[in-house]
């Protein structure tokens, strides 16, 4: 299954991801600092897939605490390494299958929802609908739909893409570049409210549970 797979590749890619991600990391750096600053989010805040922390270590500035998950031990490993902050936690857990501890005030993912298949879709925003407290929000980054040209999509699949790595190995993952307008549509459906606005060639939402609807 290729959600499966994808923690396998990342697991496997944790040591070139930076550069292999971010190419100038000095400069993503700065840029990711920069929209840190701007989304602000504060209170008990958790990340979901933090790779190697480099949001991390930006939203611990912000937030009263920090709960980092990966499902892959090497990304935990190089985000322990980057980031000392007292106020941050990381933990080795598939989302899926990680019943949170606690209600956070904010639920922060870069670059993750991309790889949520639209089978799942529900199911990963039901889940964040109960970690968050009453008044919560939830704030991504992610691709812009160009980012599709740069894959290699499995034939006859729109969600299965196939990558390789420095050493050789071929991989096949999740990746779902969402067109920012179908995908508030679909949160819209899920009863959230959603705004999604361009950062270069970033896409970055803030949505928000709306009131349960009444039957």
């Amino acid at each position: 299954m290729p959600w499966q797979e994808q923690i396998a590749y990342y697991r496997a890619r944790a040591a070139e991801y930076d550069l292999t991600s971010y190419q100038d990391v000095s400069e993503a750096d700065r840029r990711i600092a920069a929209l840190t600053g701007w989304l602000r989010p504060g209170g008990h805040l958790l990340e979901i897939a933090c790779g190697t922390g480099m949001w991390t270590r930006h939203l611990a500035g912000y937030a009263a605490t920090v709960t980092a998950i990966d499902a892959a031990p090497e990304m935990i490993a190089l985000a322990r390494h980057r980031v000392t902050a007292d106020n941050v936690t990381f933990v080795t857990a598939d989302v899926l299958a990680w019943p949170p501890p606690r209600q956070f005030d904010t639920v922060f993912f870069a670059f993750w929802l991309s790889h949520v298949p639209d089978s799942l879709f529900g199911r990963v925003w039901s889940l964040l609908r109960s970690a968050l407290i009453r008044g919560g929000r939830v704030l991504f980054v992610d691709d812009q739909p160009a980012a599709a040209a740069l894959e290699t999509y499995v034939a006859g699949s729109r969600e299965v893409v196939q990558r390789g790595l420095s050493d050789g190995t071929r991989h096949q993952l999740i990746k779902v570049v969402r067109d920012p307008a179908e995908l508030a549509r679909q949160l819209t459906e899920l009863n959230w409210r959603a705004t999604i606005t361009r950062s270069g060639d970033w896409l970055v939402g803030e949505v928000r549970p709306l009131p349960a609807r009444r039957l």
